[in-house]
C-alpha cells in the first residue's frame, strides 16, 4: 500500500509476466481515471514505525493528493497494528500516529475530501481476519515474498503471528472498505493478489442470492522514482539515512552534505554504474521539477560539492511550504486528533456495513 517501487522480485519480472500485465493494467486505470475519477474508492497506508521521508511523498504521498484531488475516494489508513510486529518500533506510537498525522495534512491531504483512519479504532475491519484466515493455507503465508523479506530482515530472535498474517490483514483493509484501487509499488503486487484470491474464495464459498459481497481490486503501479539513502543503501524510515518531511532546512543541509557520492569529479545521471550520485541528482530534478540529465549537466565539473549544493537548495525550497505548514498544524495538536477521530467514525461506519454483509453471506447473523 505504500513506500516507493522496489526490485520486483524474481516471479513477477520478465516480458510478458504479471508485472508486465500489471503494468498494462495500470495504464489502462489510469486513462480511465482521467476520464471518471469519482468511480474509484482508493486505498492506500502506512505503518506508523517512523517519520515519513522524502522517499515515500515522491514515491506514495504525493500519488494520493493527486488522486484526491482527481475527485477519487482516498481512505488514508494508519496502520497502527501492524506497528506491533516490530516492539521497538511500538513505544511512543500515539506520538507516531500523530505525526503522521500531521504529515499527511502537511503534504495537501484534505481530511474533507479523505478518510484518515486507524486500525485500532475500527473493530469491523479487524474482524475480517478471523473468517479471511480460514481462505488462506499456511504454504501460501510462508510463499509471500514481502514476509519472507521481513522475517530474514528481523531484528528480533522470533516473528510474530501477527506479522506472518500481515498479507490477510492487508487484504482486510482493502475489503473493508471495498476498495476498488490500491497505489503499490512492485513489492506489494503479491499482497494484492492475495488479497484478490480473498475475495475470490470468499465469493465462491459464501455466494448468497445476490451480487458477490466482495469485488476484487486493482493494483495500481506508478513510475515512481526509487530514491536511495544519504548512505546509496535503500532509503528506510528506520536506517538513519533518510532525509524526513519534518526536518529542518539545516538539518537537511547537514544530511546532504554527509551523503554518499563517490570518486569521480564530474557529474553525471547514470543510475546503473552511479546509483549514490545519480539519487542526488534525481533528487534535485524532482524538487525543481527538471530533468534529471539536465541537472547534471549544468553541474558538470563542479563535483560533489555543487552537487549537494544544488540538492540542498531545491529541497529546502520544494519543502519550505510543506514544512511551514506542518509546523502551523502542530502548533493545535487537538486538531490533528480530531482529523483522526472523524476519519475512524467513517471508516467504522464503512467497515460495519461490510461486516454485516459478510455476516449474512456467512448466515451468522443471529
Amino acid at each position: 500500500m505504500t513506500s516507493t517501487l522496489t526490485e520486483p522480485h524474481g516471479t513477477l519480472a520478465g516480458p510478458d509476466g504479471p508485472l508486465d500485465a500489471a503494468l498494462r493494467r495500470s495504464a489502462q486505470l489510469e486513462r480511465r481515471l482521467g476520464e471518471d475519477a469519482a468511480s474509484f474508492r482508493v486505498l492506500t497506508g502506512d505503518r506508523p514505525t517512523g517519520a515519513l521521508h522524502l522517499g515515500h511523498y515522491f514515491g506514495t504521498l504525493a500519488n494520493r493528493v493527486r488522486l484526491q484531488d482527481a475527485g477519487a475516494e482516498v481512505l488514508v489508513l494508519i496502520a497502527d497494528y501492524q506497528a506491533l510486529t516490530d516492539r521497538d518500533t511500538a513505544d511512543r506510537l500515539g506520538e507516531r500516529v500523530t505525526g503522521l498525522v500531521l504529515d499527511y495534512l502537511a503534504i495537501g491531504v484534505d481530511p474533507a475530501r479523505a478518510t484518515i483512519f486507524a486500525h485500532s479504532d475500527v473493530p469491523g475491519l479487524n474482524q475480517l481476519l478471523l473468517p479471511f484466515l480460514s481462505l488462506v493455507t499456511v504454504p501460501e503465508l510462508r510463499r509471500n515474498p514481502t514476509v519472507k523479506d521481513e522475517i530474514a530482515h528481523s531484528r528480533q530472535s522470533s516473528v510474530s503471528g501477527l506479522m506472518f498474517t500481515y498479507p490477510v490483514h492487508q487484504a482486510a483493509d482493502i475489503l473493508f472498505c471495498k476498495a476498488n484501487l490500491v497505489p503499490v509499488g512492485q513489492d506489494q503486487l503479491p499482497h494484492l493478489e492475495l488479497t484478490r484470491l480473498i475475495a475470490r474464495r470468499f465469493n465462491d464459498r459464501y455466494p448468497g442470492p445476490g451480487t458477490p459481497v466482495f469485488a476484487e481490486p486493482d493494483a495500481l503501479l506508478s513510475p515512481a522514482p526509487l530514491l536511495l539513502g544519504t548512505d546509496g543503501e535503500k532509503m528506510g524510515k528506520s536506517r538513519g539515512n533518510a532525509i524526513t518531511l519534518r526536518a529542518t532546512a539545516d538539518e537537511t543541509a547537514a544530511l546532504i552534505k554527509a551523503a554518499r557520492t563517490d570518486g569521480q569529479r564530474h557529474i553525471s545521471y547514470d543510475p546503473a554504474a552511479r546509483p549514490a550520485v545519480s539519487s542526488l541528482v534525481l533528487l534535485a530534478a524532482l524538487c525543481s521539477g527538471q530533468d534529471p540529465a539536465d541537472v547534471a549537466a549544468r553541474i558538470g565539473g563542479g563535483g560533489a560539492a555543487a552537487l549537494k549544493r544544488t540538492v540542498t537548495e531545491a529541497v529546502n525550497e520544494r519543502f519550505a511550504p510543506v514544512r511551514a505548514r506542518r509546523r502551523e498544524l502542530a502548533a493545535d495538536p487537538g486538531y490533528a486528533r480530531q482529523v483522526l477521530r472523524d476519519g475512524n467514525a467513517r471508516a467504522r461506519a464503512i467497515a460495519d456495513a461490510t461486516l454485516a454483509e459478510v455476516r449474512a453471506a456467512m448466515e451468522m447473523r443471529y
